[in-house]
């Protein structure tokens, strides 16, 4: 495929004027506005902004930098692009997110993916694994096959003992600093993800059920802004 004709295939999910074809929740959150071309999430509660659409074998990509509010603890900033969100919105248990795969974007951890799971919709995904000095496993391309059902499965290099503190970094984050923008592209098909930040492969799942859904940006209480969302079917 010739990369004008991929460029013509991409479509925006947002289209830089208005929130047309996404929707949020809770329904009454007044977290999410358009500023100056951008997707600005306040941080006010929590709850996404996601597609209204569902979406299955594509490649998405959004940038992301974080604004000045925290949510007034001490711990990192927070925020996430949920992936194959299924079932009735909120309907992760705790009535703010939908069943779903988050790709974290929590400073320190920006690639660590955390399966949500749901009463009714089963979360899963396989990655290949090493287990580093802290005992934790982390995605390592030729390493053991894992399934995960419910625990955080760590980027490739995210750091062992890494003090999870407001504005802090690991060694080897290949995020941008504060105030700057990152990219995060994600590829799905035939049941395996990849995340790449900043044009750096950071982890790959397969075997991932739910194979498809909605793709949510995540409100955690802290202020970001989201632009270029984007989504390439394949």
């Amino acid at each position: 495929m010739s990369v004008l004709l991929a460029l013509a295939l991409q479509e925006a999910l947002f289209n830089g004027k208005d929130l047309s074809g996404l929707s949020v929740w809770p329904k009454a959150s007044t977290a999410w506005s358009v500023v100056d071309g951008t997707i600005r999430c306040s941080g006010e509660g929590m709850g996404y902004l996601g597609t209204e659409k569902a979406y299955q074998d594509y490649r998405v990509s959004v940038e992301y930098k974080w604004g000045t509010k925290t949510d007034g603890s001490k711990f990192v900033r927070n925020s996430g692009l949920l992936i194959h969100a299924t079932g009735p919105d909120g309907g992760a248990g705790n009535g703010k997110w939908m069943p779903s795969i988050e790709v974290q974007l929590a400073q320190g951890c920006v690639g660590d993916l955390i399966p949500i799971r749901g009463s009714d919709v089963e979360v899963k995904f396989s990655g290949e694994t090493v287990i580093g000095p802290d005992k934790r496993p982390r995605w390592s391309k030729g390493g053991a096959p894992a399934v995960y059902t419910g625990k955080q499965f760590w980027w490739s290099k995210h750091e062992a003992g890494f003090k999870e503190l407001v504005d802090t970094r690991g060694k080897e984050d290949v995020d941008s600093p504060l105030g700057e923008w990152t990219k995060v592209e994600l590829v799905s098909k035939g049941g395996r993800v990849t995340v790449i930040v900043n044009g750096t492969t950071v982890n790959e799942i397969f075997d991932v059920s739910p194979a498809g859904g909605r793709i949510l940006l995540q409100n955690e209480g802290n202020e970001i802004f989201f632009r270029a969302f984007k989504i390439q079917p394949l």
